[in-house]
């Protein structure tokens, strides 16, 4: 080996530069410049080259397959040396740095030549060589625990450090997560429909198509990638990030209570819902009643009936579907939409406000929405001096923490539980502000509507009426001897006794008694 260092023109080399695609921006020097130093060392020393090989990819880990090839040529004695910028330029890793070392060791490489090192292939040369094999690795390991270390910080200060999820965008001008508003609004929308438990992840999925939110490859997303959107706490404000949760400084789309109500809801349903058959024929009364004797849902069926004369005439008639198993249902077997119509409109009218009731209950109702706002500011304020001493109560855990008096994962469910109440208390005060008098505007649309059954009634629109029958009736509705029963729910209820407005006024209350309450006191 000697002689063959001390006669450098019977040495072959390959001329090897390499650079991390990862981090071209930081890196020290380029292919070109690294190509350039080289070609002028080998001219320089009348070095023989037998090929240059550049190659684009980190070293951090072993599989370079431009510089495997390298190896397996010098191996079968292509060359025996190697011209290099540096030595972390062949290894970031302990296995392609042993590699290089161990061909040194059987006399496969002869000579390594470097602008910024010095090598022989001397004992002391190659200690030398290993030591900077595993610098260069020390290098790289503390700049991944420095970057982890990084990314934790961001955490902590309320920074989501990765990309953004569906309904937000990476603003690479602040390096923050803004709302992507074309994509938020339908977001909003099914945490609104799965809140309902109605609806199917598969659904979910077509609705997000239908809408333009499909995968990069423009594809309906995956039922595990709805899954992960409706359980991702990112959308309330908060954000799951090496195991943690953290509050984010990023503004949510939608509040902690709707998707706690989607959390109920995943976490019941353990199957998908089955679709239902598509009817071809409208049904515009399926769903509204249950059998008066045993319980069951009334369902519809199609009869076609064959003339004489050669036409036929569809009939559409309703029935107890008998699905039963503790009662046996003697119920005869159907009662045609004509008459189940006449009855359920007959049955209505009995629930319809008179125009100038309504016009003086709205006049109270203006007079009476200005006395609310004092009852809400006395319960903000309380609950603002609770947020107070959530946020004592959280100093004093981080204290407890860093004193090392509990330890991480207590650290972690205790804030977790805290940070939930704050963000539960924050929402009550938030929907105080925006909601006082909450009740008014439902009382508003139940005058409304009230006010105009004759007119739904009159319109003979089987749809409008259901929906209708549903509102005033909601599941008291029955069929039971070809007869519609219903009692009215206890809006609805006063309207049939009631015979004059101003008794009417006074039994509703105008806010009933339990919503009196209620409303506040379910934030106390």
């Amino acid at each position: 080996m000697g002689n063959i260092v001390n006669n450098p023109n019977k040495l072959k080399y390959f001329i090897y530069a390499r650079k991390s695609t990862d981090v071209e921006d930081k890196q020290v020097q380029s292919i070109d410049g690294q190509l350039d130093e080289l070609r002028s060392l080998a001219k320089r020393e009348k070095l023989i080259v037998v090929e240059e090989l550049i190659e684009k990819q980190s070293a951090k880990i072993p599989g370079r397959p431009i510089f495997n090839k390298m190896l397996d040529r010098i191996e079968k004695g292509q060359a025996n040396g190697i011209l290099s910028w540096h030595p972390d330029r062949l290894a970031r890793n302990s296995v392609d740095g042993g590699k290089i070392i161990y061909l040194v060791d059987i006399g496969k490489i002869s000579a390594l030549k470097f602008n910024t090192f010095w090598f022989e292939p001397t004992p002391q040369g190659k200690f030398m060589l290993s030591m900077s094999f595993s610098q260069s690795k020390y290098y790289v390991d503390s700049l991944s625990e420095n970057t982890r270390r990084g990314l934790h910080q961001k955490a902590r200060n309320g920074y989501f450090p990765s990309s953004a999820p569906t309904g937000y965008l990476n603003d690479s001008r602040n390096k923050s997560i803004v709302i992507d508003k074309r994509v938020a609004p339908h977001i909003i929308s099914i945490f609104e429909k799965y809140a309902q438990g109605n609806i199917q992840l598969k659904e979910i999925s077509s609705f997000l198509a239908s809408k333009g939110v499909k995968t990069r490859l423009n594809n309906h997303k995956s039922l595990v990638s709805i899954r992960t959107i409706l359980s991702n706490p990112f959308y309330t404000g908060f954000f799951r990030y090496g195991g943690e949760i953290y509050e984010g400084r990023h503004d949510p789309i939608i509040s902690k209570k709707l998707f706690d109500e989607v959390q109920e809801v995943l976490n019941i349903r353990n199957h998908p819902w089955k679709h239902a058959r598509v009817e071809r024929i409208h049904k515009p009364y399926l769903g509204l009643l249950r059998c008066g004797e045993c319980g069951m849902m009334i369902t519809a069926e199609i009869k076609n009936r064959h003339h004489v004369d050669g036409s036929s005439s569809t009939f559409k008639y309703y029935r107890c579907t008998k699905k039963s198993k503790v009662v046996k249902c003697l119920q005869p077997n159907y009662i045609l939409e004509e008459d189940l119509h006449s009855q359920l409109t007959t049955l209505i009218k009995q629930y319809s406000l008179k125009q100038d009731w309504a016009s003086q209950m709205l006049s109270k109702l203006k007079q009476e929405e200005s006395d609310i706002s004092q009852s809400s500011l006395e319960v903000i304020a309380t609950k603002r001096k609770d947020l107070e001493t959530i946020n004592a109560k959280l100093k004093l855990l981080l204290d407890s923490y860093l004193d090392q008096v509990i330890d991480m994962q207590s650290f972690q469910e205790k804030k977790f539980e805290l940070a939930s109440k704050k963000k539960t208390i924050e929402e009550q005060i938030l929907s105080l502000k925006r909601h006082q008098g909450s009740w008014i505007e439902p009382m508003k649309s139940w005058i409304s509507e009230a006010s105009s059954v004759d007119q739904i009634v009159s319109s003979n629109n089987k749809d409008d009426i259901k929906v209708l029958a549903s509102k005033i009736f909601g599941s008291n509705i029955t069929l039971e001897n070809k007869t519609v029963r219903g009692d009215g729910q206890k809006s609805w209820s006063s309207l049939r006794s009631t015979p004059t407005s101003r008794s009417l006024a006074a039994g509703l209350g105008f806010e009933p008694r339990n919503l009196q309450g209620q409303n506040l006191m379910s934030y106390r």
